[in-house]
């Protein structure tokens, strides 16, 4: 329970907060037009859809306040920045930035689509009523028409003491003729909610990480349609379509005209009623939030502007390429990334990428794995470099994300990285040796332990270099111990078994060139906790993973599982990266 709490109970308590947030509103604005008397002529003319359009309305406005904000990567910074109190948990939190993101957009979806169905009933009912198929009194409430209209009758006269705004009827639906389509296409309201439920449309479908993973292009282009998301969105209300009553002098009474509506106009009791649309609120809540990722946008083009020069470029094999890079005034951490602008690739595209150096190196590092149309173009670009030239002009915006320096608070760190998910370790892996041999009074590591799972190294040779130049260190030092590491090949065939076979003998592994050897399939997790616990009886080890949902899960439960009752004995503690 307490292990759950420290991984989770921020995450629950910040999602109650919100979830308790939209059904307050929700709630809140259902009833304000279902019982709301202001609301009673036109609950006449649409029953409950009245509700059921107002309410997911409330709930759109607050959470298109919230969806731009977790990513204005700066205004996170400062945050985490001042954060610094409040201890790492909360730090931690925004790095689940884009998980809310995704949340918020999820509750939008949902919300439009109720929202937009309970408006088609309305235009239909809104029809209807015109037609009078609901009786005498919506009919008559719907021919109450717009005063404009009285100016070629003779009743000229009783305009005094009307509003002169010429916007006293309740049914938007002022000509027989009009269809739920045309209504849709001709009136603000209708065409804006069109070009934003699109836009929705197409934004959700082309973020599914399938797209997102092989067509980043796509993702990238299409979610600029926020764009027109939000211009349409400032503008939606300004048609002023639901109606509510003002008072009239003297007063409608409501109870007693309801039933005759024929004497409205004649009797003082029931003068002809008046309405008004409600003042649009939308702009004020999605002002702020948009204010500042305009900044955040300015920002990014000052960045771009800053000079950074290349020091090394080196093209691994398997297509990856290594930029060595320097950029005046630039202070990384560990397990951080920024975002890469190549102008001769595409002036508009920002690419995330993990950082692979150490903070105590005086560059900064990126390997760039060929993944999709851009990481292709780069690496082509570089390689039809002249010998020794500069690569081609470059942008950087960051670093971004939480500095990953729990690892350097346990005296004992197992450390899992899955696929991809090595990439931030080679940033850990190096700092930590460097602080361990400038014995840095902030390292508190004595002993590491590095599960490095892989379908296939190839993609990783670079890494597994770098473990070897981290081995050779170690070993001119004495320290050998420091570093425990095992590499498992998850996704190995019979040609590579054979391979093996035969050269078992060698100091150094077949595959990978490293001292210590590859194992074939998954790791056993029992043996592994088992030993490190055996190995360590009495320390606080930290497990960190950045990898799969489905292998967090595994590891939860065996931190779980092994960690001693007594405080004196070996304690396990569980921390997922999201990279």
């Amino acid at each position: 329970m307490g292990n759950w709490i420290i991984n989770h109970g921020l995450d629950s308590f910040i999602l109650v907060v919100w979830m308790g947030i939209n059904i307050f509103l929700f709630v809140r604005f259902y009833l304000l037009y279902d019982l709301g008397h202001q609301y009673f002529y036109t609950r006449q003319l649409l029953g409950s859809a009245l509700a059921w359009a107002r309410a997911p309305a409330a709930v759109l406005n607050f959470n298109c306040m919230l969806i731009l904000l977790p990513v204005c990567r700066n205004l996170l910074s400062l945050l985490r920045g001042s954060f610094v109190c409040c201890g790492r948990t909360m730090r931690k939190q925004l790095d689940k930035n884009l998980t809310f993101h995704k949340l918020v957009a999820y509750m939008i979806a949902l919300m439009t689509a109720v929202h937009t169905v309970a408006h088609l009933l309305n235009v239909e009912w809104y029809i209807n009523s015109r037609h009078g198929r609901y009786g005498p009194l919506p009919g008559n409430l719907s021919m109450l028409e717009d005063e404009d209209e009285d100016e070629d009758d003779d009743d000229d006269d009783d305009d005094d003491h009307h509003h002169h705004h010429h916007t006293t009827f309740l049914n938007p639906i002022q000509s027989d003729s009009t269809t739920p389509t045309i209504f849709a296409f001709t009136t603000i309201a209708g065409l804006t909610g069109v070009v934003i439920t699109l836009a929705l449309i197409l934004m959700i479908t082309s973020s599914m990480e399938v797209i997102r993973r092989s067509y980043f292009e796509v993702f990238w282009y299409t979610h600029h349609l926020f764009i027109i998301f939000f211009a349409g969105l400032v503008f939606h209300g300004a048609g002023r379509i639901v109606r509510g009553q003002v008072l009239t002098n003297p007063p409608h009474n409501t109870t007693f005209c309801k039933d005759h509506p024929d004497k409205w106009g004649k009797i003082s009791q029931c003068p002809i009623p008046q309405f008004a649309g409600g003042f649009p609120q939308t702009w004020m809540w999605v002002i702020g939030p948009m204010v500042i990722y305009i900044c955040e946008r300015l920002l990014r083009f000052i960045r771009y502007l800053q000079a950074v020069r290349y020091k090394k470029i080196v093209m691994h094999p398997s297509r990856v390429l290594e930029l060595q890079l320097v950029k005046s005034g630039f202070k990384m951490d560990v397990g951080q990334y920024v975002f890469l602008n190549c102008p001769e690739i595409s002036q508009l595209e920002w690419h995330p990428f993990t950082m692979t150096s150490a903070p105590e190196e005086e560059f900064f590092t990126l390997h760039i794995r060929q993944a999709g149309d851009w990481t292709e173009k780069l690496i082509k670009m570089v390689e039809n470099l002249p010998e020794g030239s500069q690569g081609p002009k470059i942008g950087v915006d960051g670093p971004f994300g939480t500095a990953s320096e729990d690892v350097f608070d346990y005296e004992v760190s197992m450390l899992v990285g899955a696929g991809i998910g090595v990439t931030p370790f080679a940033s850990i892996l190096k700092s930590i040796w460097y602080k361990f041999k400038d014995s840095n009074p902030k390292l508190r590591t004595r002993k590491i332990y590095f599960y490095w799972l892989c379908r296939e190294t190839h993609a990783f040779e670079w890494f597994a270099d770098l473990l070897q130049v981290l081995e050779k260190e170690m070993e001119e030092r004495g320290l050998k111990d420091f570093l425990t590491y095992k590499l498992f090949l998850t996704g190995w065939d019979h040609t590579h078994a054979a391979h093996v076979m035969v050269h078992f003998d060698k100091d150094t592994d077949v595959i990978t060139g490293l001292k210590q050897k590859t194992h074939y399939g998954r790791p056993n997790w029992d043996k592994e906790f088992e030993q490190v616990r055996q190995e360590n009886p009495s320390s606080v080890v930290g497990t960190f993973l950045c990898g799969p949902a489905a292998l967090a899960k595994v590891l939860e439960k065996k931190c779980v599982k092994y960690s001693d009752v007594d405080p004196r004995k070996t304690k396990f503690y569980f921390n997922k990266e999201n990279f």
